[in-house]
């Protein structure tokens, strides 16, 4: 049986490819969704994929997925940052989450180095561009 994945994209990450590609690539988030489809399919994974801008409906897909879903590979994109609500329904949903960034957080703005939602999570993988999301699917297979 084919584990099924669900990966949530943060809000702003719509914008890739126009978006500081200095900082976040050249890729658009339709090219990642891309790849992550084909290293799904060689990996025996099903991938459901969904970008919000709003954190409401980030919440709201959190907290429906183990029943849906067995893991959640997150971008929370700025969210990472500011929200408890995201990391409150990371922290209730008992299937394995890893959080991705496309850029090195650790290396930026003092702000965007520390995190609320990586602790409610497995790992986190960033750094990587788009990379990030396909090690991710990669990594979720063991957890």
């Amino acid at each position: 049986m084919e584990k099924k994945i669900l990966i949530i994209h943060g809000p702003n990450l719509n914008m890739l490819g126009k978006r500081e590609p200095e900082i976040y690539g050249t890729e658009t988030l339709d090219t990642i969704n891309k790849k992550c489809q084909e290293l799904a399919k060689e990996l025996e994974l099903e991938v459901s994929i969904h970008q919000f801008n709003s954190e409401t409906e980030i919440i709201e897909k959190i907290q429906v997925a183990e029943e849906n879903y067995d893991g959640i590979i997150i971008n929370p994109a700025a969210y990472s940052h500011t929200s408890l609500a995201i990391r409150d329904a990371l922290t209730v949903c008992s299937i394995p989450k890893i959080e991705v960034h496309l850029s090195n957080i650790h290396a930026r703005e003092t702000f965007r180095q520390k995190t609320l939602t990586t602790a409610a999570c497995n790992a986190q993988i960033s750094g990587l561009k788009g990379n990030s999301y396909l090690m991710a699917l990669r990594a979720i297979i063991s957890l």
